[in-house]
């Protein structure tokens, strides 16, 4: 019988090949073409959804980028660029892009006349939705499942990065062994073993060596082998221009202390986090970890970008005029963007939380607007 959900798939995997490490399940229960979790709509965000994003919010958040990306246009443009490409890495179904879009048609008429647009999205369930999203943007766009052979823009992606499989490893008496899923009784349950990759005991040590560091008995750390490599594949498509990241992480010195001993990997659900049910009904639920910030900045310098900052999302979008945006008024309109800019920027959520990464290649270190209030977490 052909398999017709996410767990079928992966208890089928396990039988045939024995333990699946973290990240394949994750692979399965996420990414399967047919039933996983992401595969299976056009869209998980939002209200009716199972957790919240930056654009859920409204579009003010796509606004502020718009300003950023307009800066990086002129910068591109001034040293000849004929057009400026717009790639959105896990796009979804094209919300963000639209408000990008319908912020740049109104404000930067020369970034929209000269941009070119590409959505990358491995759904084809929200591909599909794409170009009746952009509406009358859709004629400047193209779908696509990767990422374009070469660019010259900025390729960007929002919350991508912390939804990418990760390793996952523990510290025992006896040195680092990793978690595996396998099937006991019906259940899929995890059990450990050992390392499955020398890759995967190379990043530990090298994380730990630098933060100096000491995994205490019982400690869980993810390990992001996958984002390191989504993003030297980004690197090596940029041509000449900038990669955006943002996304949920913290420095390695952060990730590998006490504060997160039980490790960052969580599953969403009906907006209910919760660490424990990561294993419970594979394909039906958000999976998502802390993004290792030193690691990530390190894979991009090592594919020849420069890291031009590090920063809070909540300095990025006040450098970007999030206040000056604020219509003062108490008509129910002003009421709502005030609620998103303080949603955008709350301490403790998505203010402090969310890390908004900037790389560049062949532009030189130049100084960004969204970067202007120096304000790095490094």
């Amino acid at each position: 019988m052909a398999p017709t959900t996410a767990a079928d798939l992966i208890r089928a995997a396990i039988h045939e090949r024995g333990p699946l490490t973290v990240a394949a399940f994750m692979e399965v229960a996420l990414y399967d073409a047919a039933h996983g979790y992401y595969a299976r709509a056009a869209r998980r965000s939002g209200r009716r959804g199972d957790f919240f994003t930056s654009v859920d919010v409204g579009p003010l958040f796509g606004e502020l980028i718009a300003v950023q990306l307009a800066g990086m246009w002129a910068l591109l443009r001034d040293a000849g660029a004929a057009l400026f490409d717009i790639v959105e890495a896990g796009a979804g179904s094209g919300r963000l892009a639209r408000d990008i879009l319908d912020a740049a048609a109104r404000e930067h008429p020369d970034l929209y006349e000269n941009a070119r647009v590409t959505l990358v999205e491995r759904s084809a369930a929200a591909r599909g939705a794409q170009r009746a999203m952009l509406g009358p943007h859709a004629s400047t766009m193209v779908s696509a499942e990767e990422i374009p052979a070469a660019t010259t823009g900025v390729i960007f992606a929002n919350e991508l990065l912390d939804a990418l499989p990760v390793h996952v490893v523990t510290m025992t008496a006896s040195g680092l062994r990793e978690i595996y899923v396998t099937e006991r009784e019906g259940r899929l349950v995890e059990i450990e073993g050992p390392m499955s990759d020398p890759t995967v005991t190379g990043y530990i040590s090298d994380c730990i060596s630098r933060s100096g560091l000491t995994l205490a008995i019982g400690a869980r750390v993810e390990v992001g082998l996958e984002a390191e490599h989504w993003v030297r594949r980004a690197a090596d498509t940029l041509d000449r221009g900038f990669l955006l990241l943002f996304d949920y992480g913290h420095e390695a010195r952060e990730l590998y202390s006490a504060t997160h001993h039980s490790g960052t990997l969580m599953s969403y659900r009906g907006h209910t986090a919760r660490a424990e049910d990561w294993l419970n009904d594979p394909g039906e639920r958000d999976l998502t970890s802390h993004v290792n910030l030193t690691t990530v900045r390190r894979a991009a310098e090592s594919a020849g970008l420069q890291t031009l900052g590090v920063i809070d999302q909540t300095y990025f979008l006040g450098a970007l005029g999030l206040v000056e945006r604020l219509d003062p008024g108490d008509d129910r309109g002003a009421l709502k963007r005030r609620l998103a800019a303080k949603t955008l920027v709350m301490p403790g959520g998505l203010g402090s939380t969310m890390k908004v990464m900037v790389f560049a290649k062949g532009v030189g270190t130049p100084a960004l607007r969204g970067l202007s209030n120096g304000r790095l977490t490094r």
